[in-house]
């Protein structure tokens, strides 16, 4: 378990994770908010943090593939609600809350290839905390209506919007689009799905300012 991972999470965050884990039955916490927000990395720490009592399930496996997405004429707004498989990441949520008896494997995204893998995550069967982040998971549309009452808290994570956009477009950049490209994909794809993902703020369990 790293320290300098366990010393950087707020400890109230850390006690609120631990609470979740306790014996008893499997619980999921959800960590929802923008693109850029720093979802991952704090689901990760957690994680971490946790040391065998938490696994983490992105939603992101639940992308639709390329192929796919161009089939359906959604690829040029890869990210946007209608270019996951809501329904069945509602489904894996609801086998993980239930199936304790044998390891359940969860799809990840290779961002690399852009593309989700499935088979990816292993959550062994005496895992008693699943910890999964996305941008949807408080979005009451379609079938993503079904994740919230799937999980037992969701946090929602906030940054300064200046600092989150300079963040995302950087992060673009690293896996491989050009500046001007990646700075066009925040504004005109990012951003329009950063509002649709605030309205779901007041349903969350705890709103968390990110640094």
């Amino acid at each position: 378990m790293p320290s300098s991972h366990v010393s950087s999470l707020p400890p109230h965050l850390l006690d609120r994770a631990h609470a979740l884990a306790a014996p008893g039955r499997r619980r999921i916490l959800g960590l929802a908010g923008a693109p850029g927000v720093g979802k991952s990395t704090l689901a990760a720490r957690l994680v971490d943090a946790l040391d065998g009592l938490a696994a983490l399930v992105p939603m992101d496996g639940f992308h639709l593939a390329h192929g796919e997405l161009e089939r359906l004429g959604r690829a040029h707004r890869k990210g946007a609600p209608d270019t996951f498989d809501a329904a069945g990441y509602a489904a894996l949520l609801a086998r993980l809350r239930t199936r304790t008896d044998s390891t359940v494997y969860a799809p990840a995204f290779d961002r690399d290839l852009e593309e989700p893998v499935a088979g990816s995550i292993p959550v062994a069967a005496d895992v008693p905390l699943v910890v999964t982040e996305g941008n949807y998971l408080l979005h009451d549309e379609g079938h993503w209506a079904q994740v919230r009452p799937l999980l037992d808290e969701v946090w929602y994570l906030e940054l300064d919007p200046e600092v989150r956009v300079r963040r995302l477009v950087d992060r673009h950049v690293r896996f491989g689009k050009e500046r001007p490209y990646a700075e066009s994909w925040v504004q005109d794809s990012d951003e329009p799905n950063a509002r649709l993902i605030g309205r779901g703020r007041d349903r969350a369990d705890l709103v968390v300012p990110m640094p």
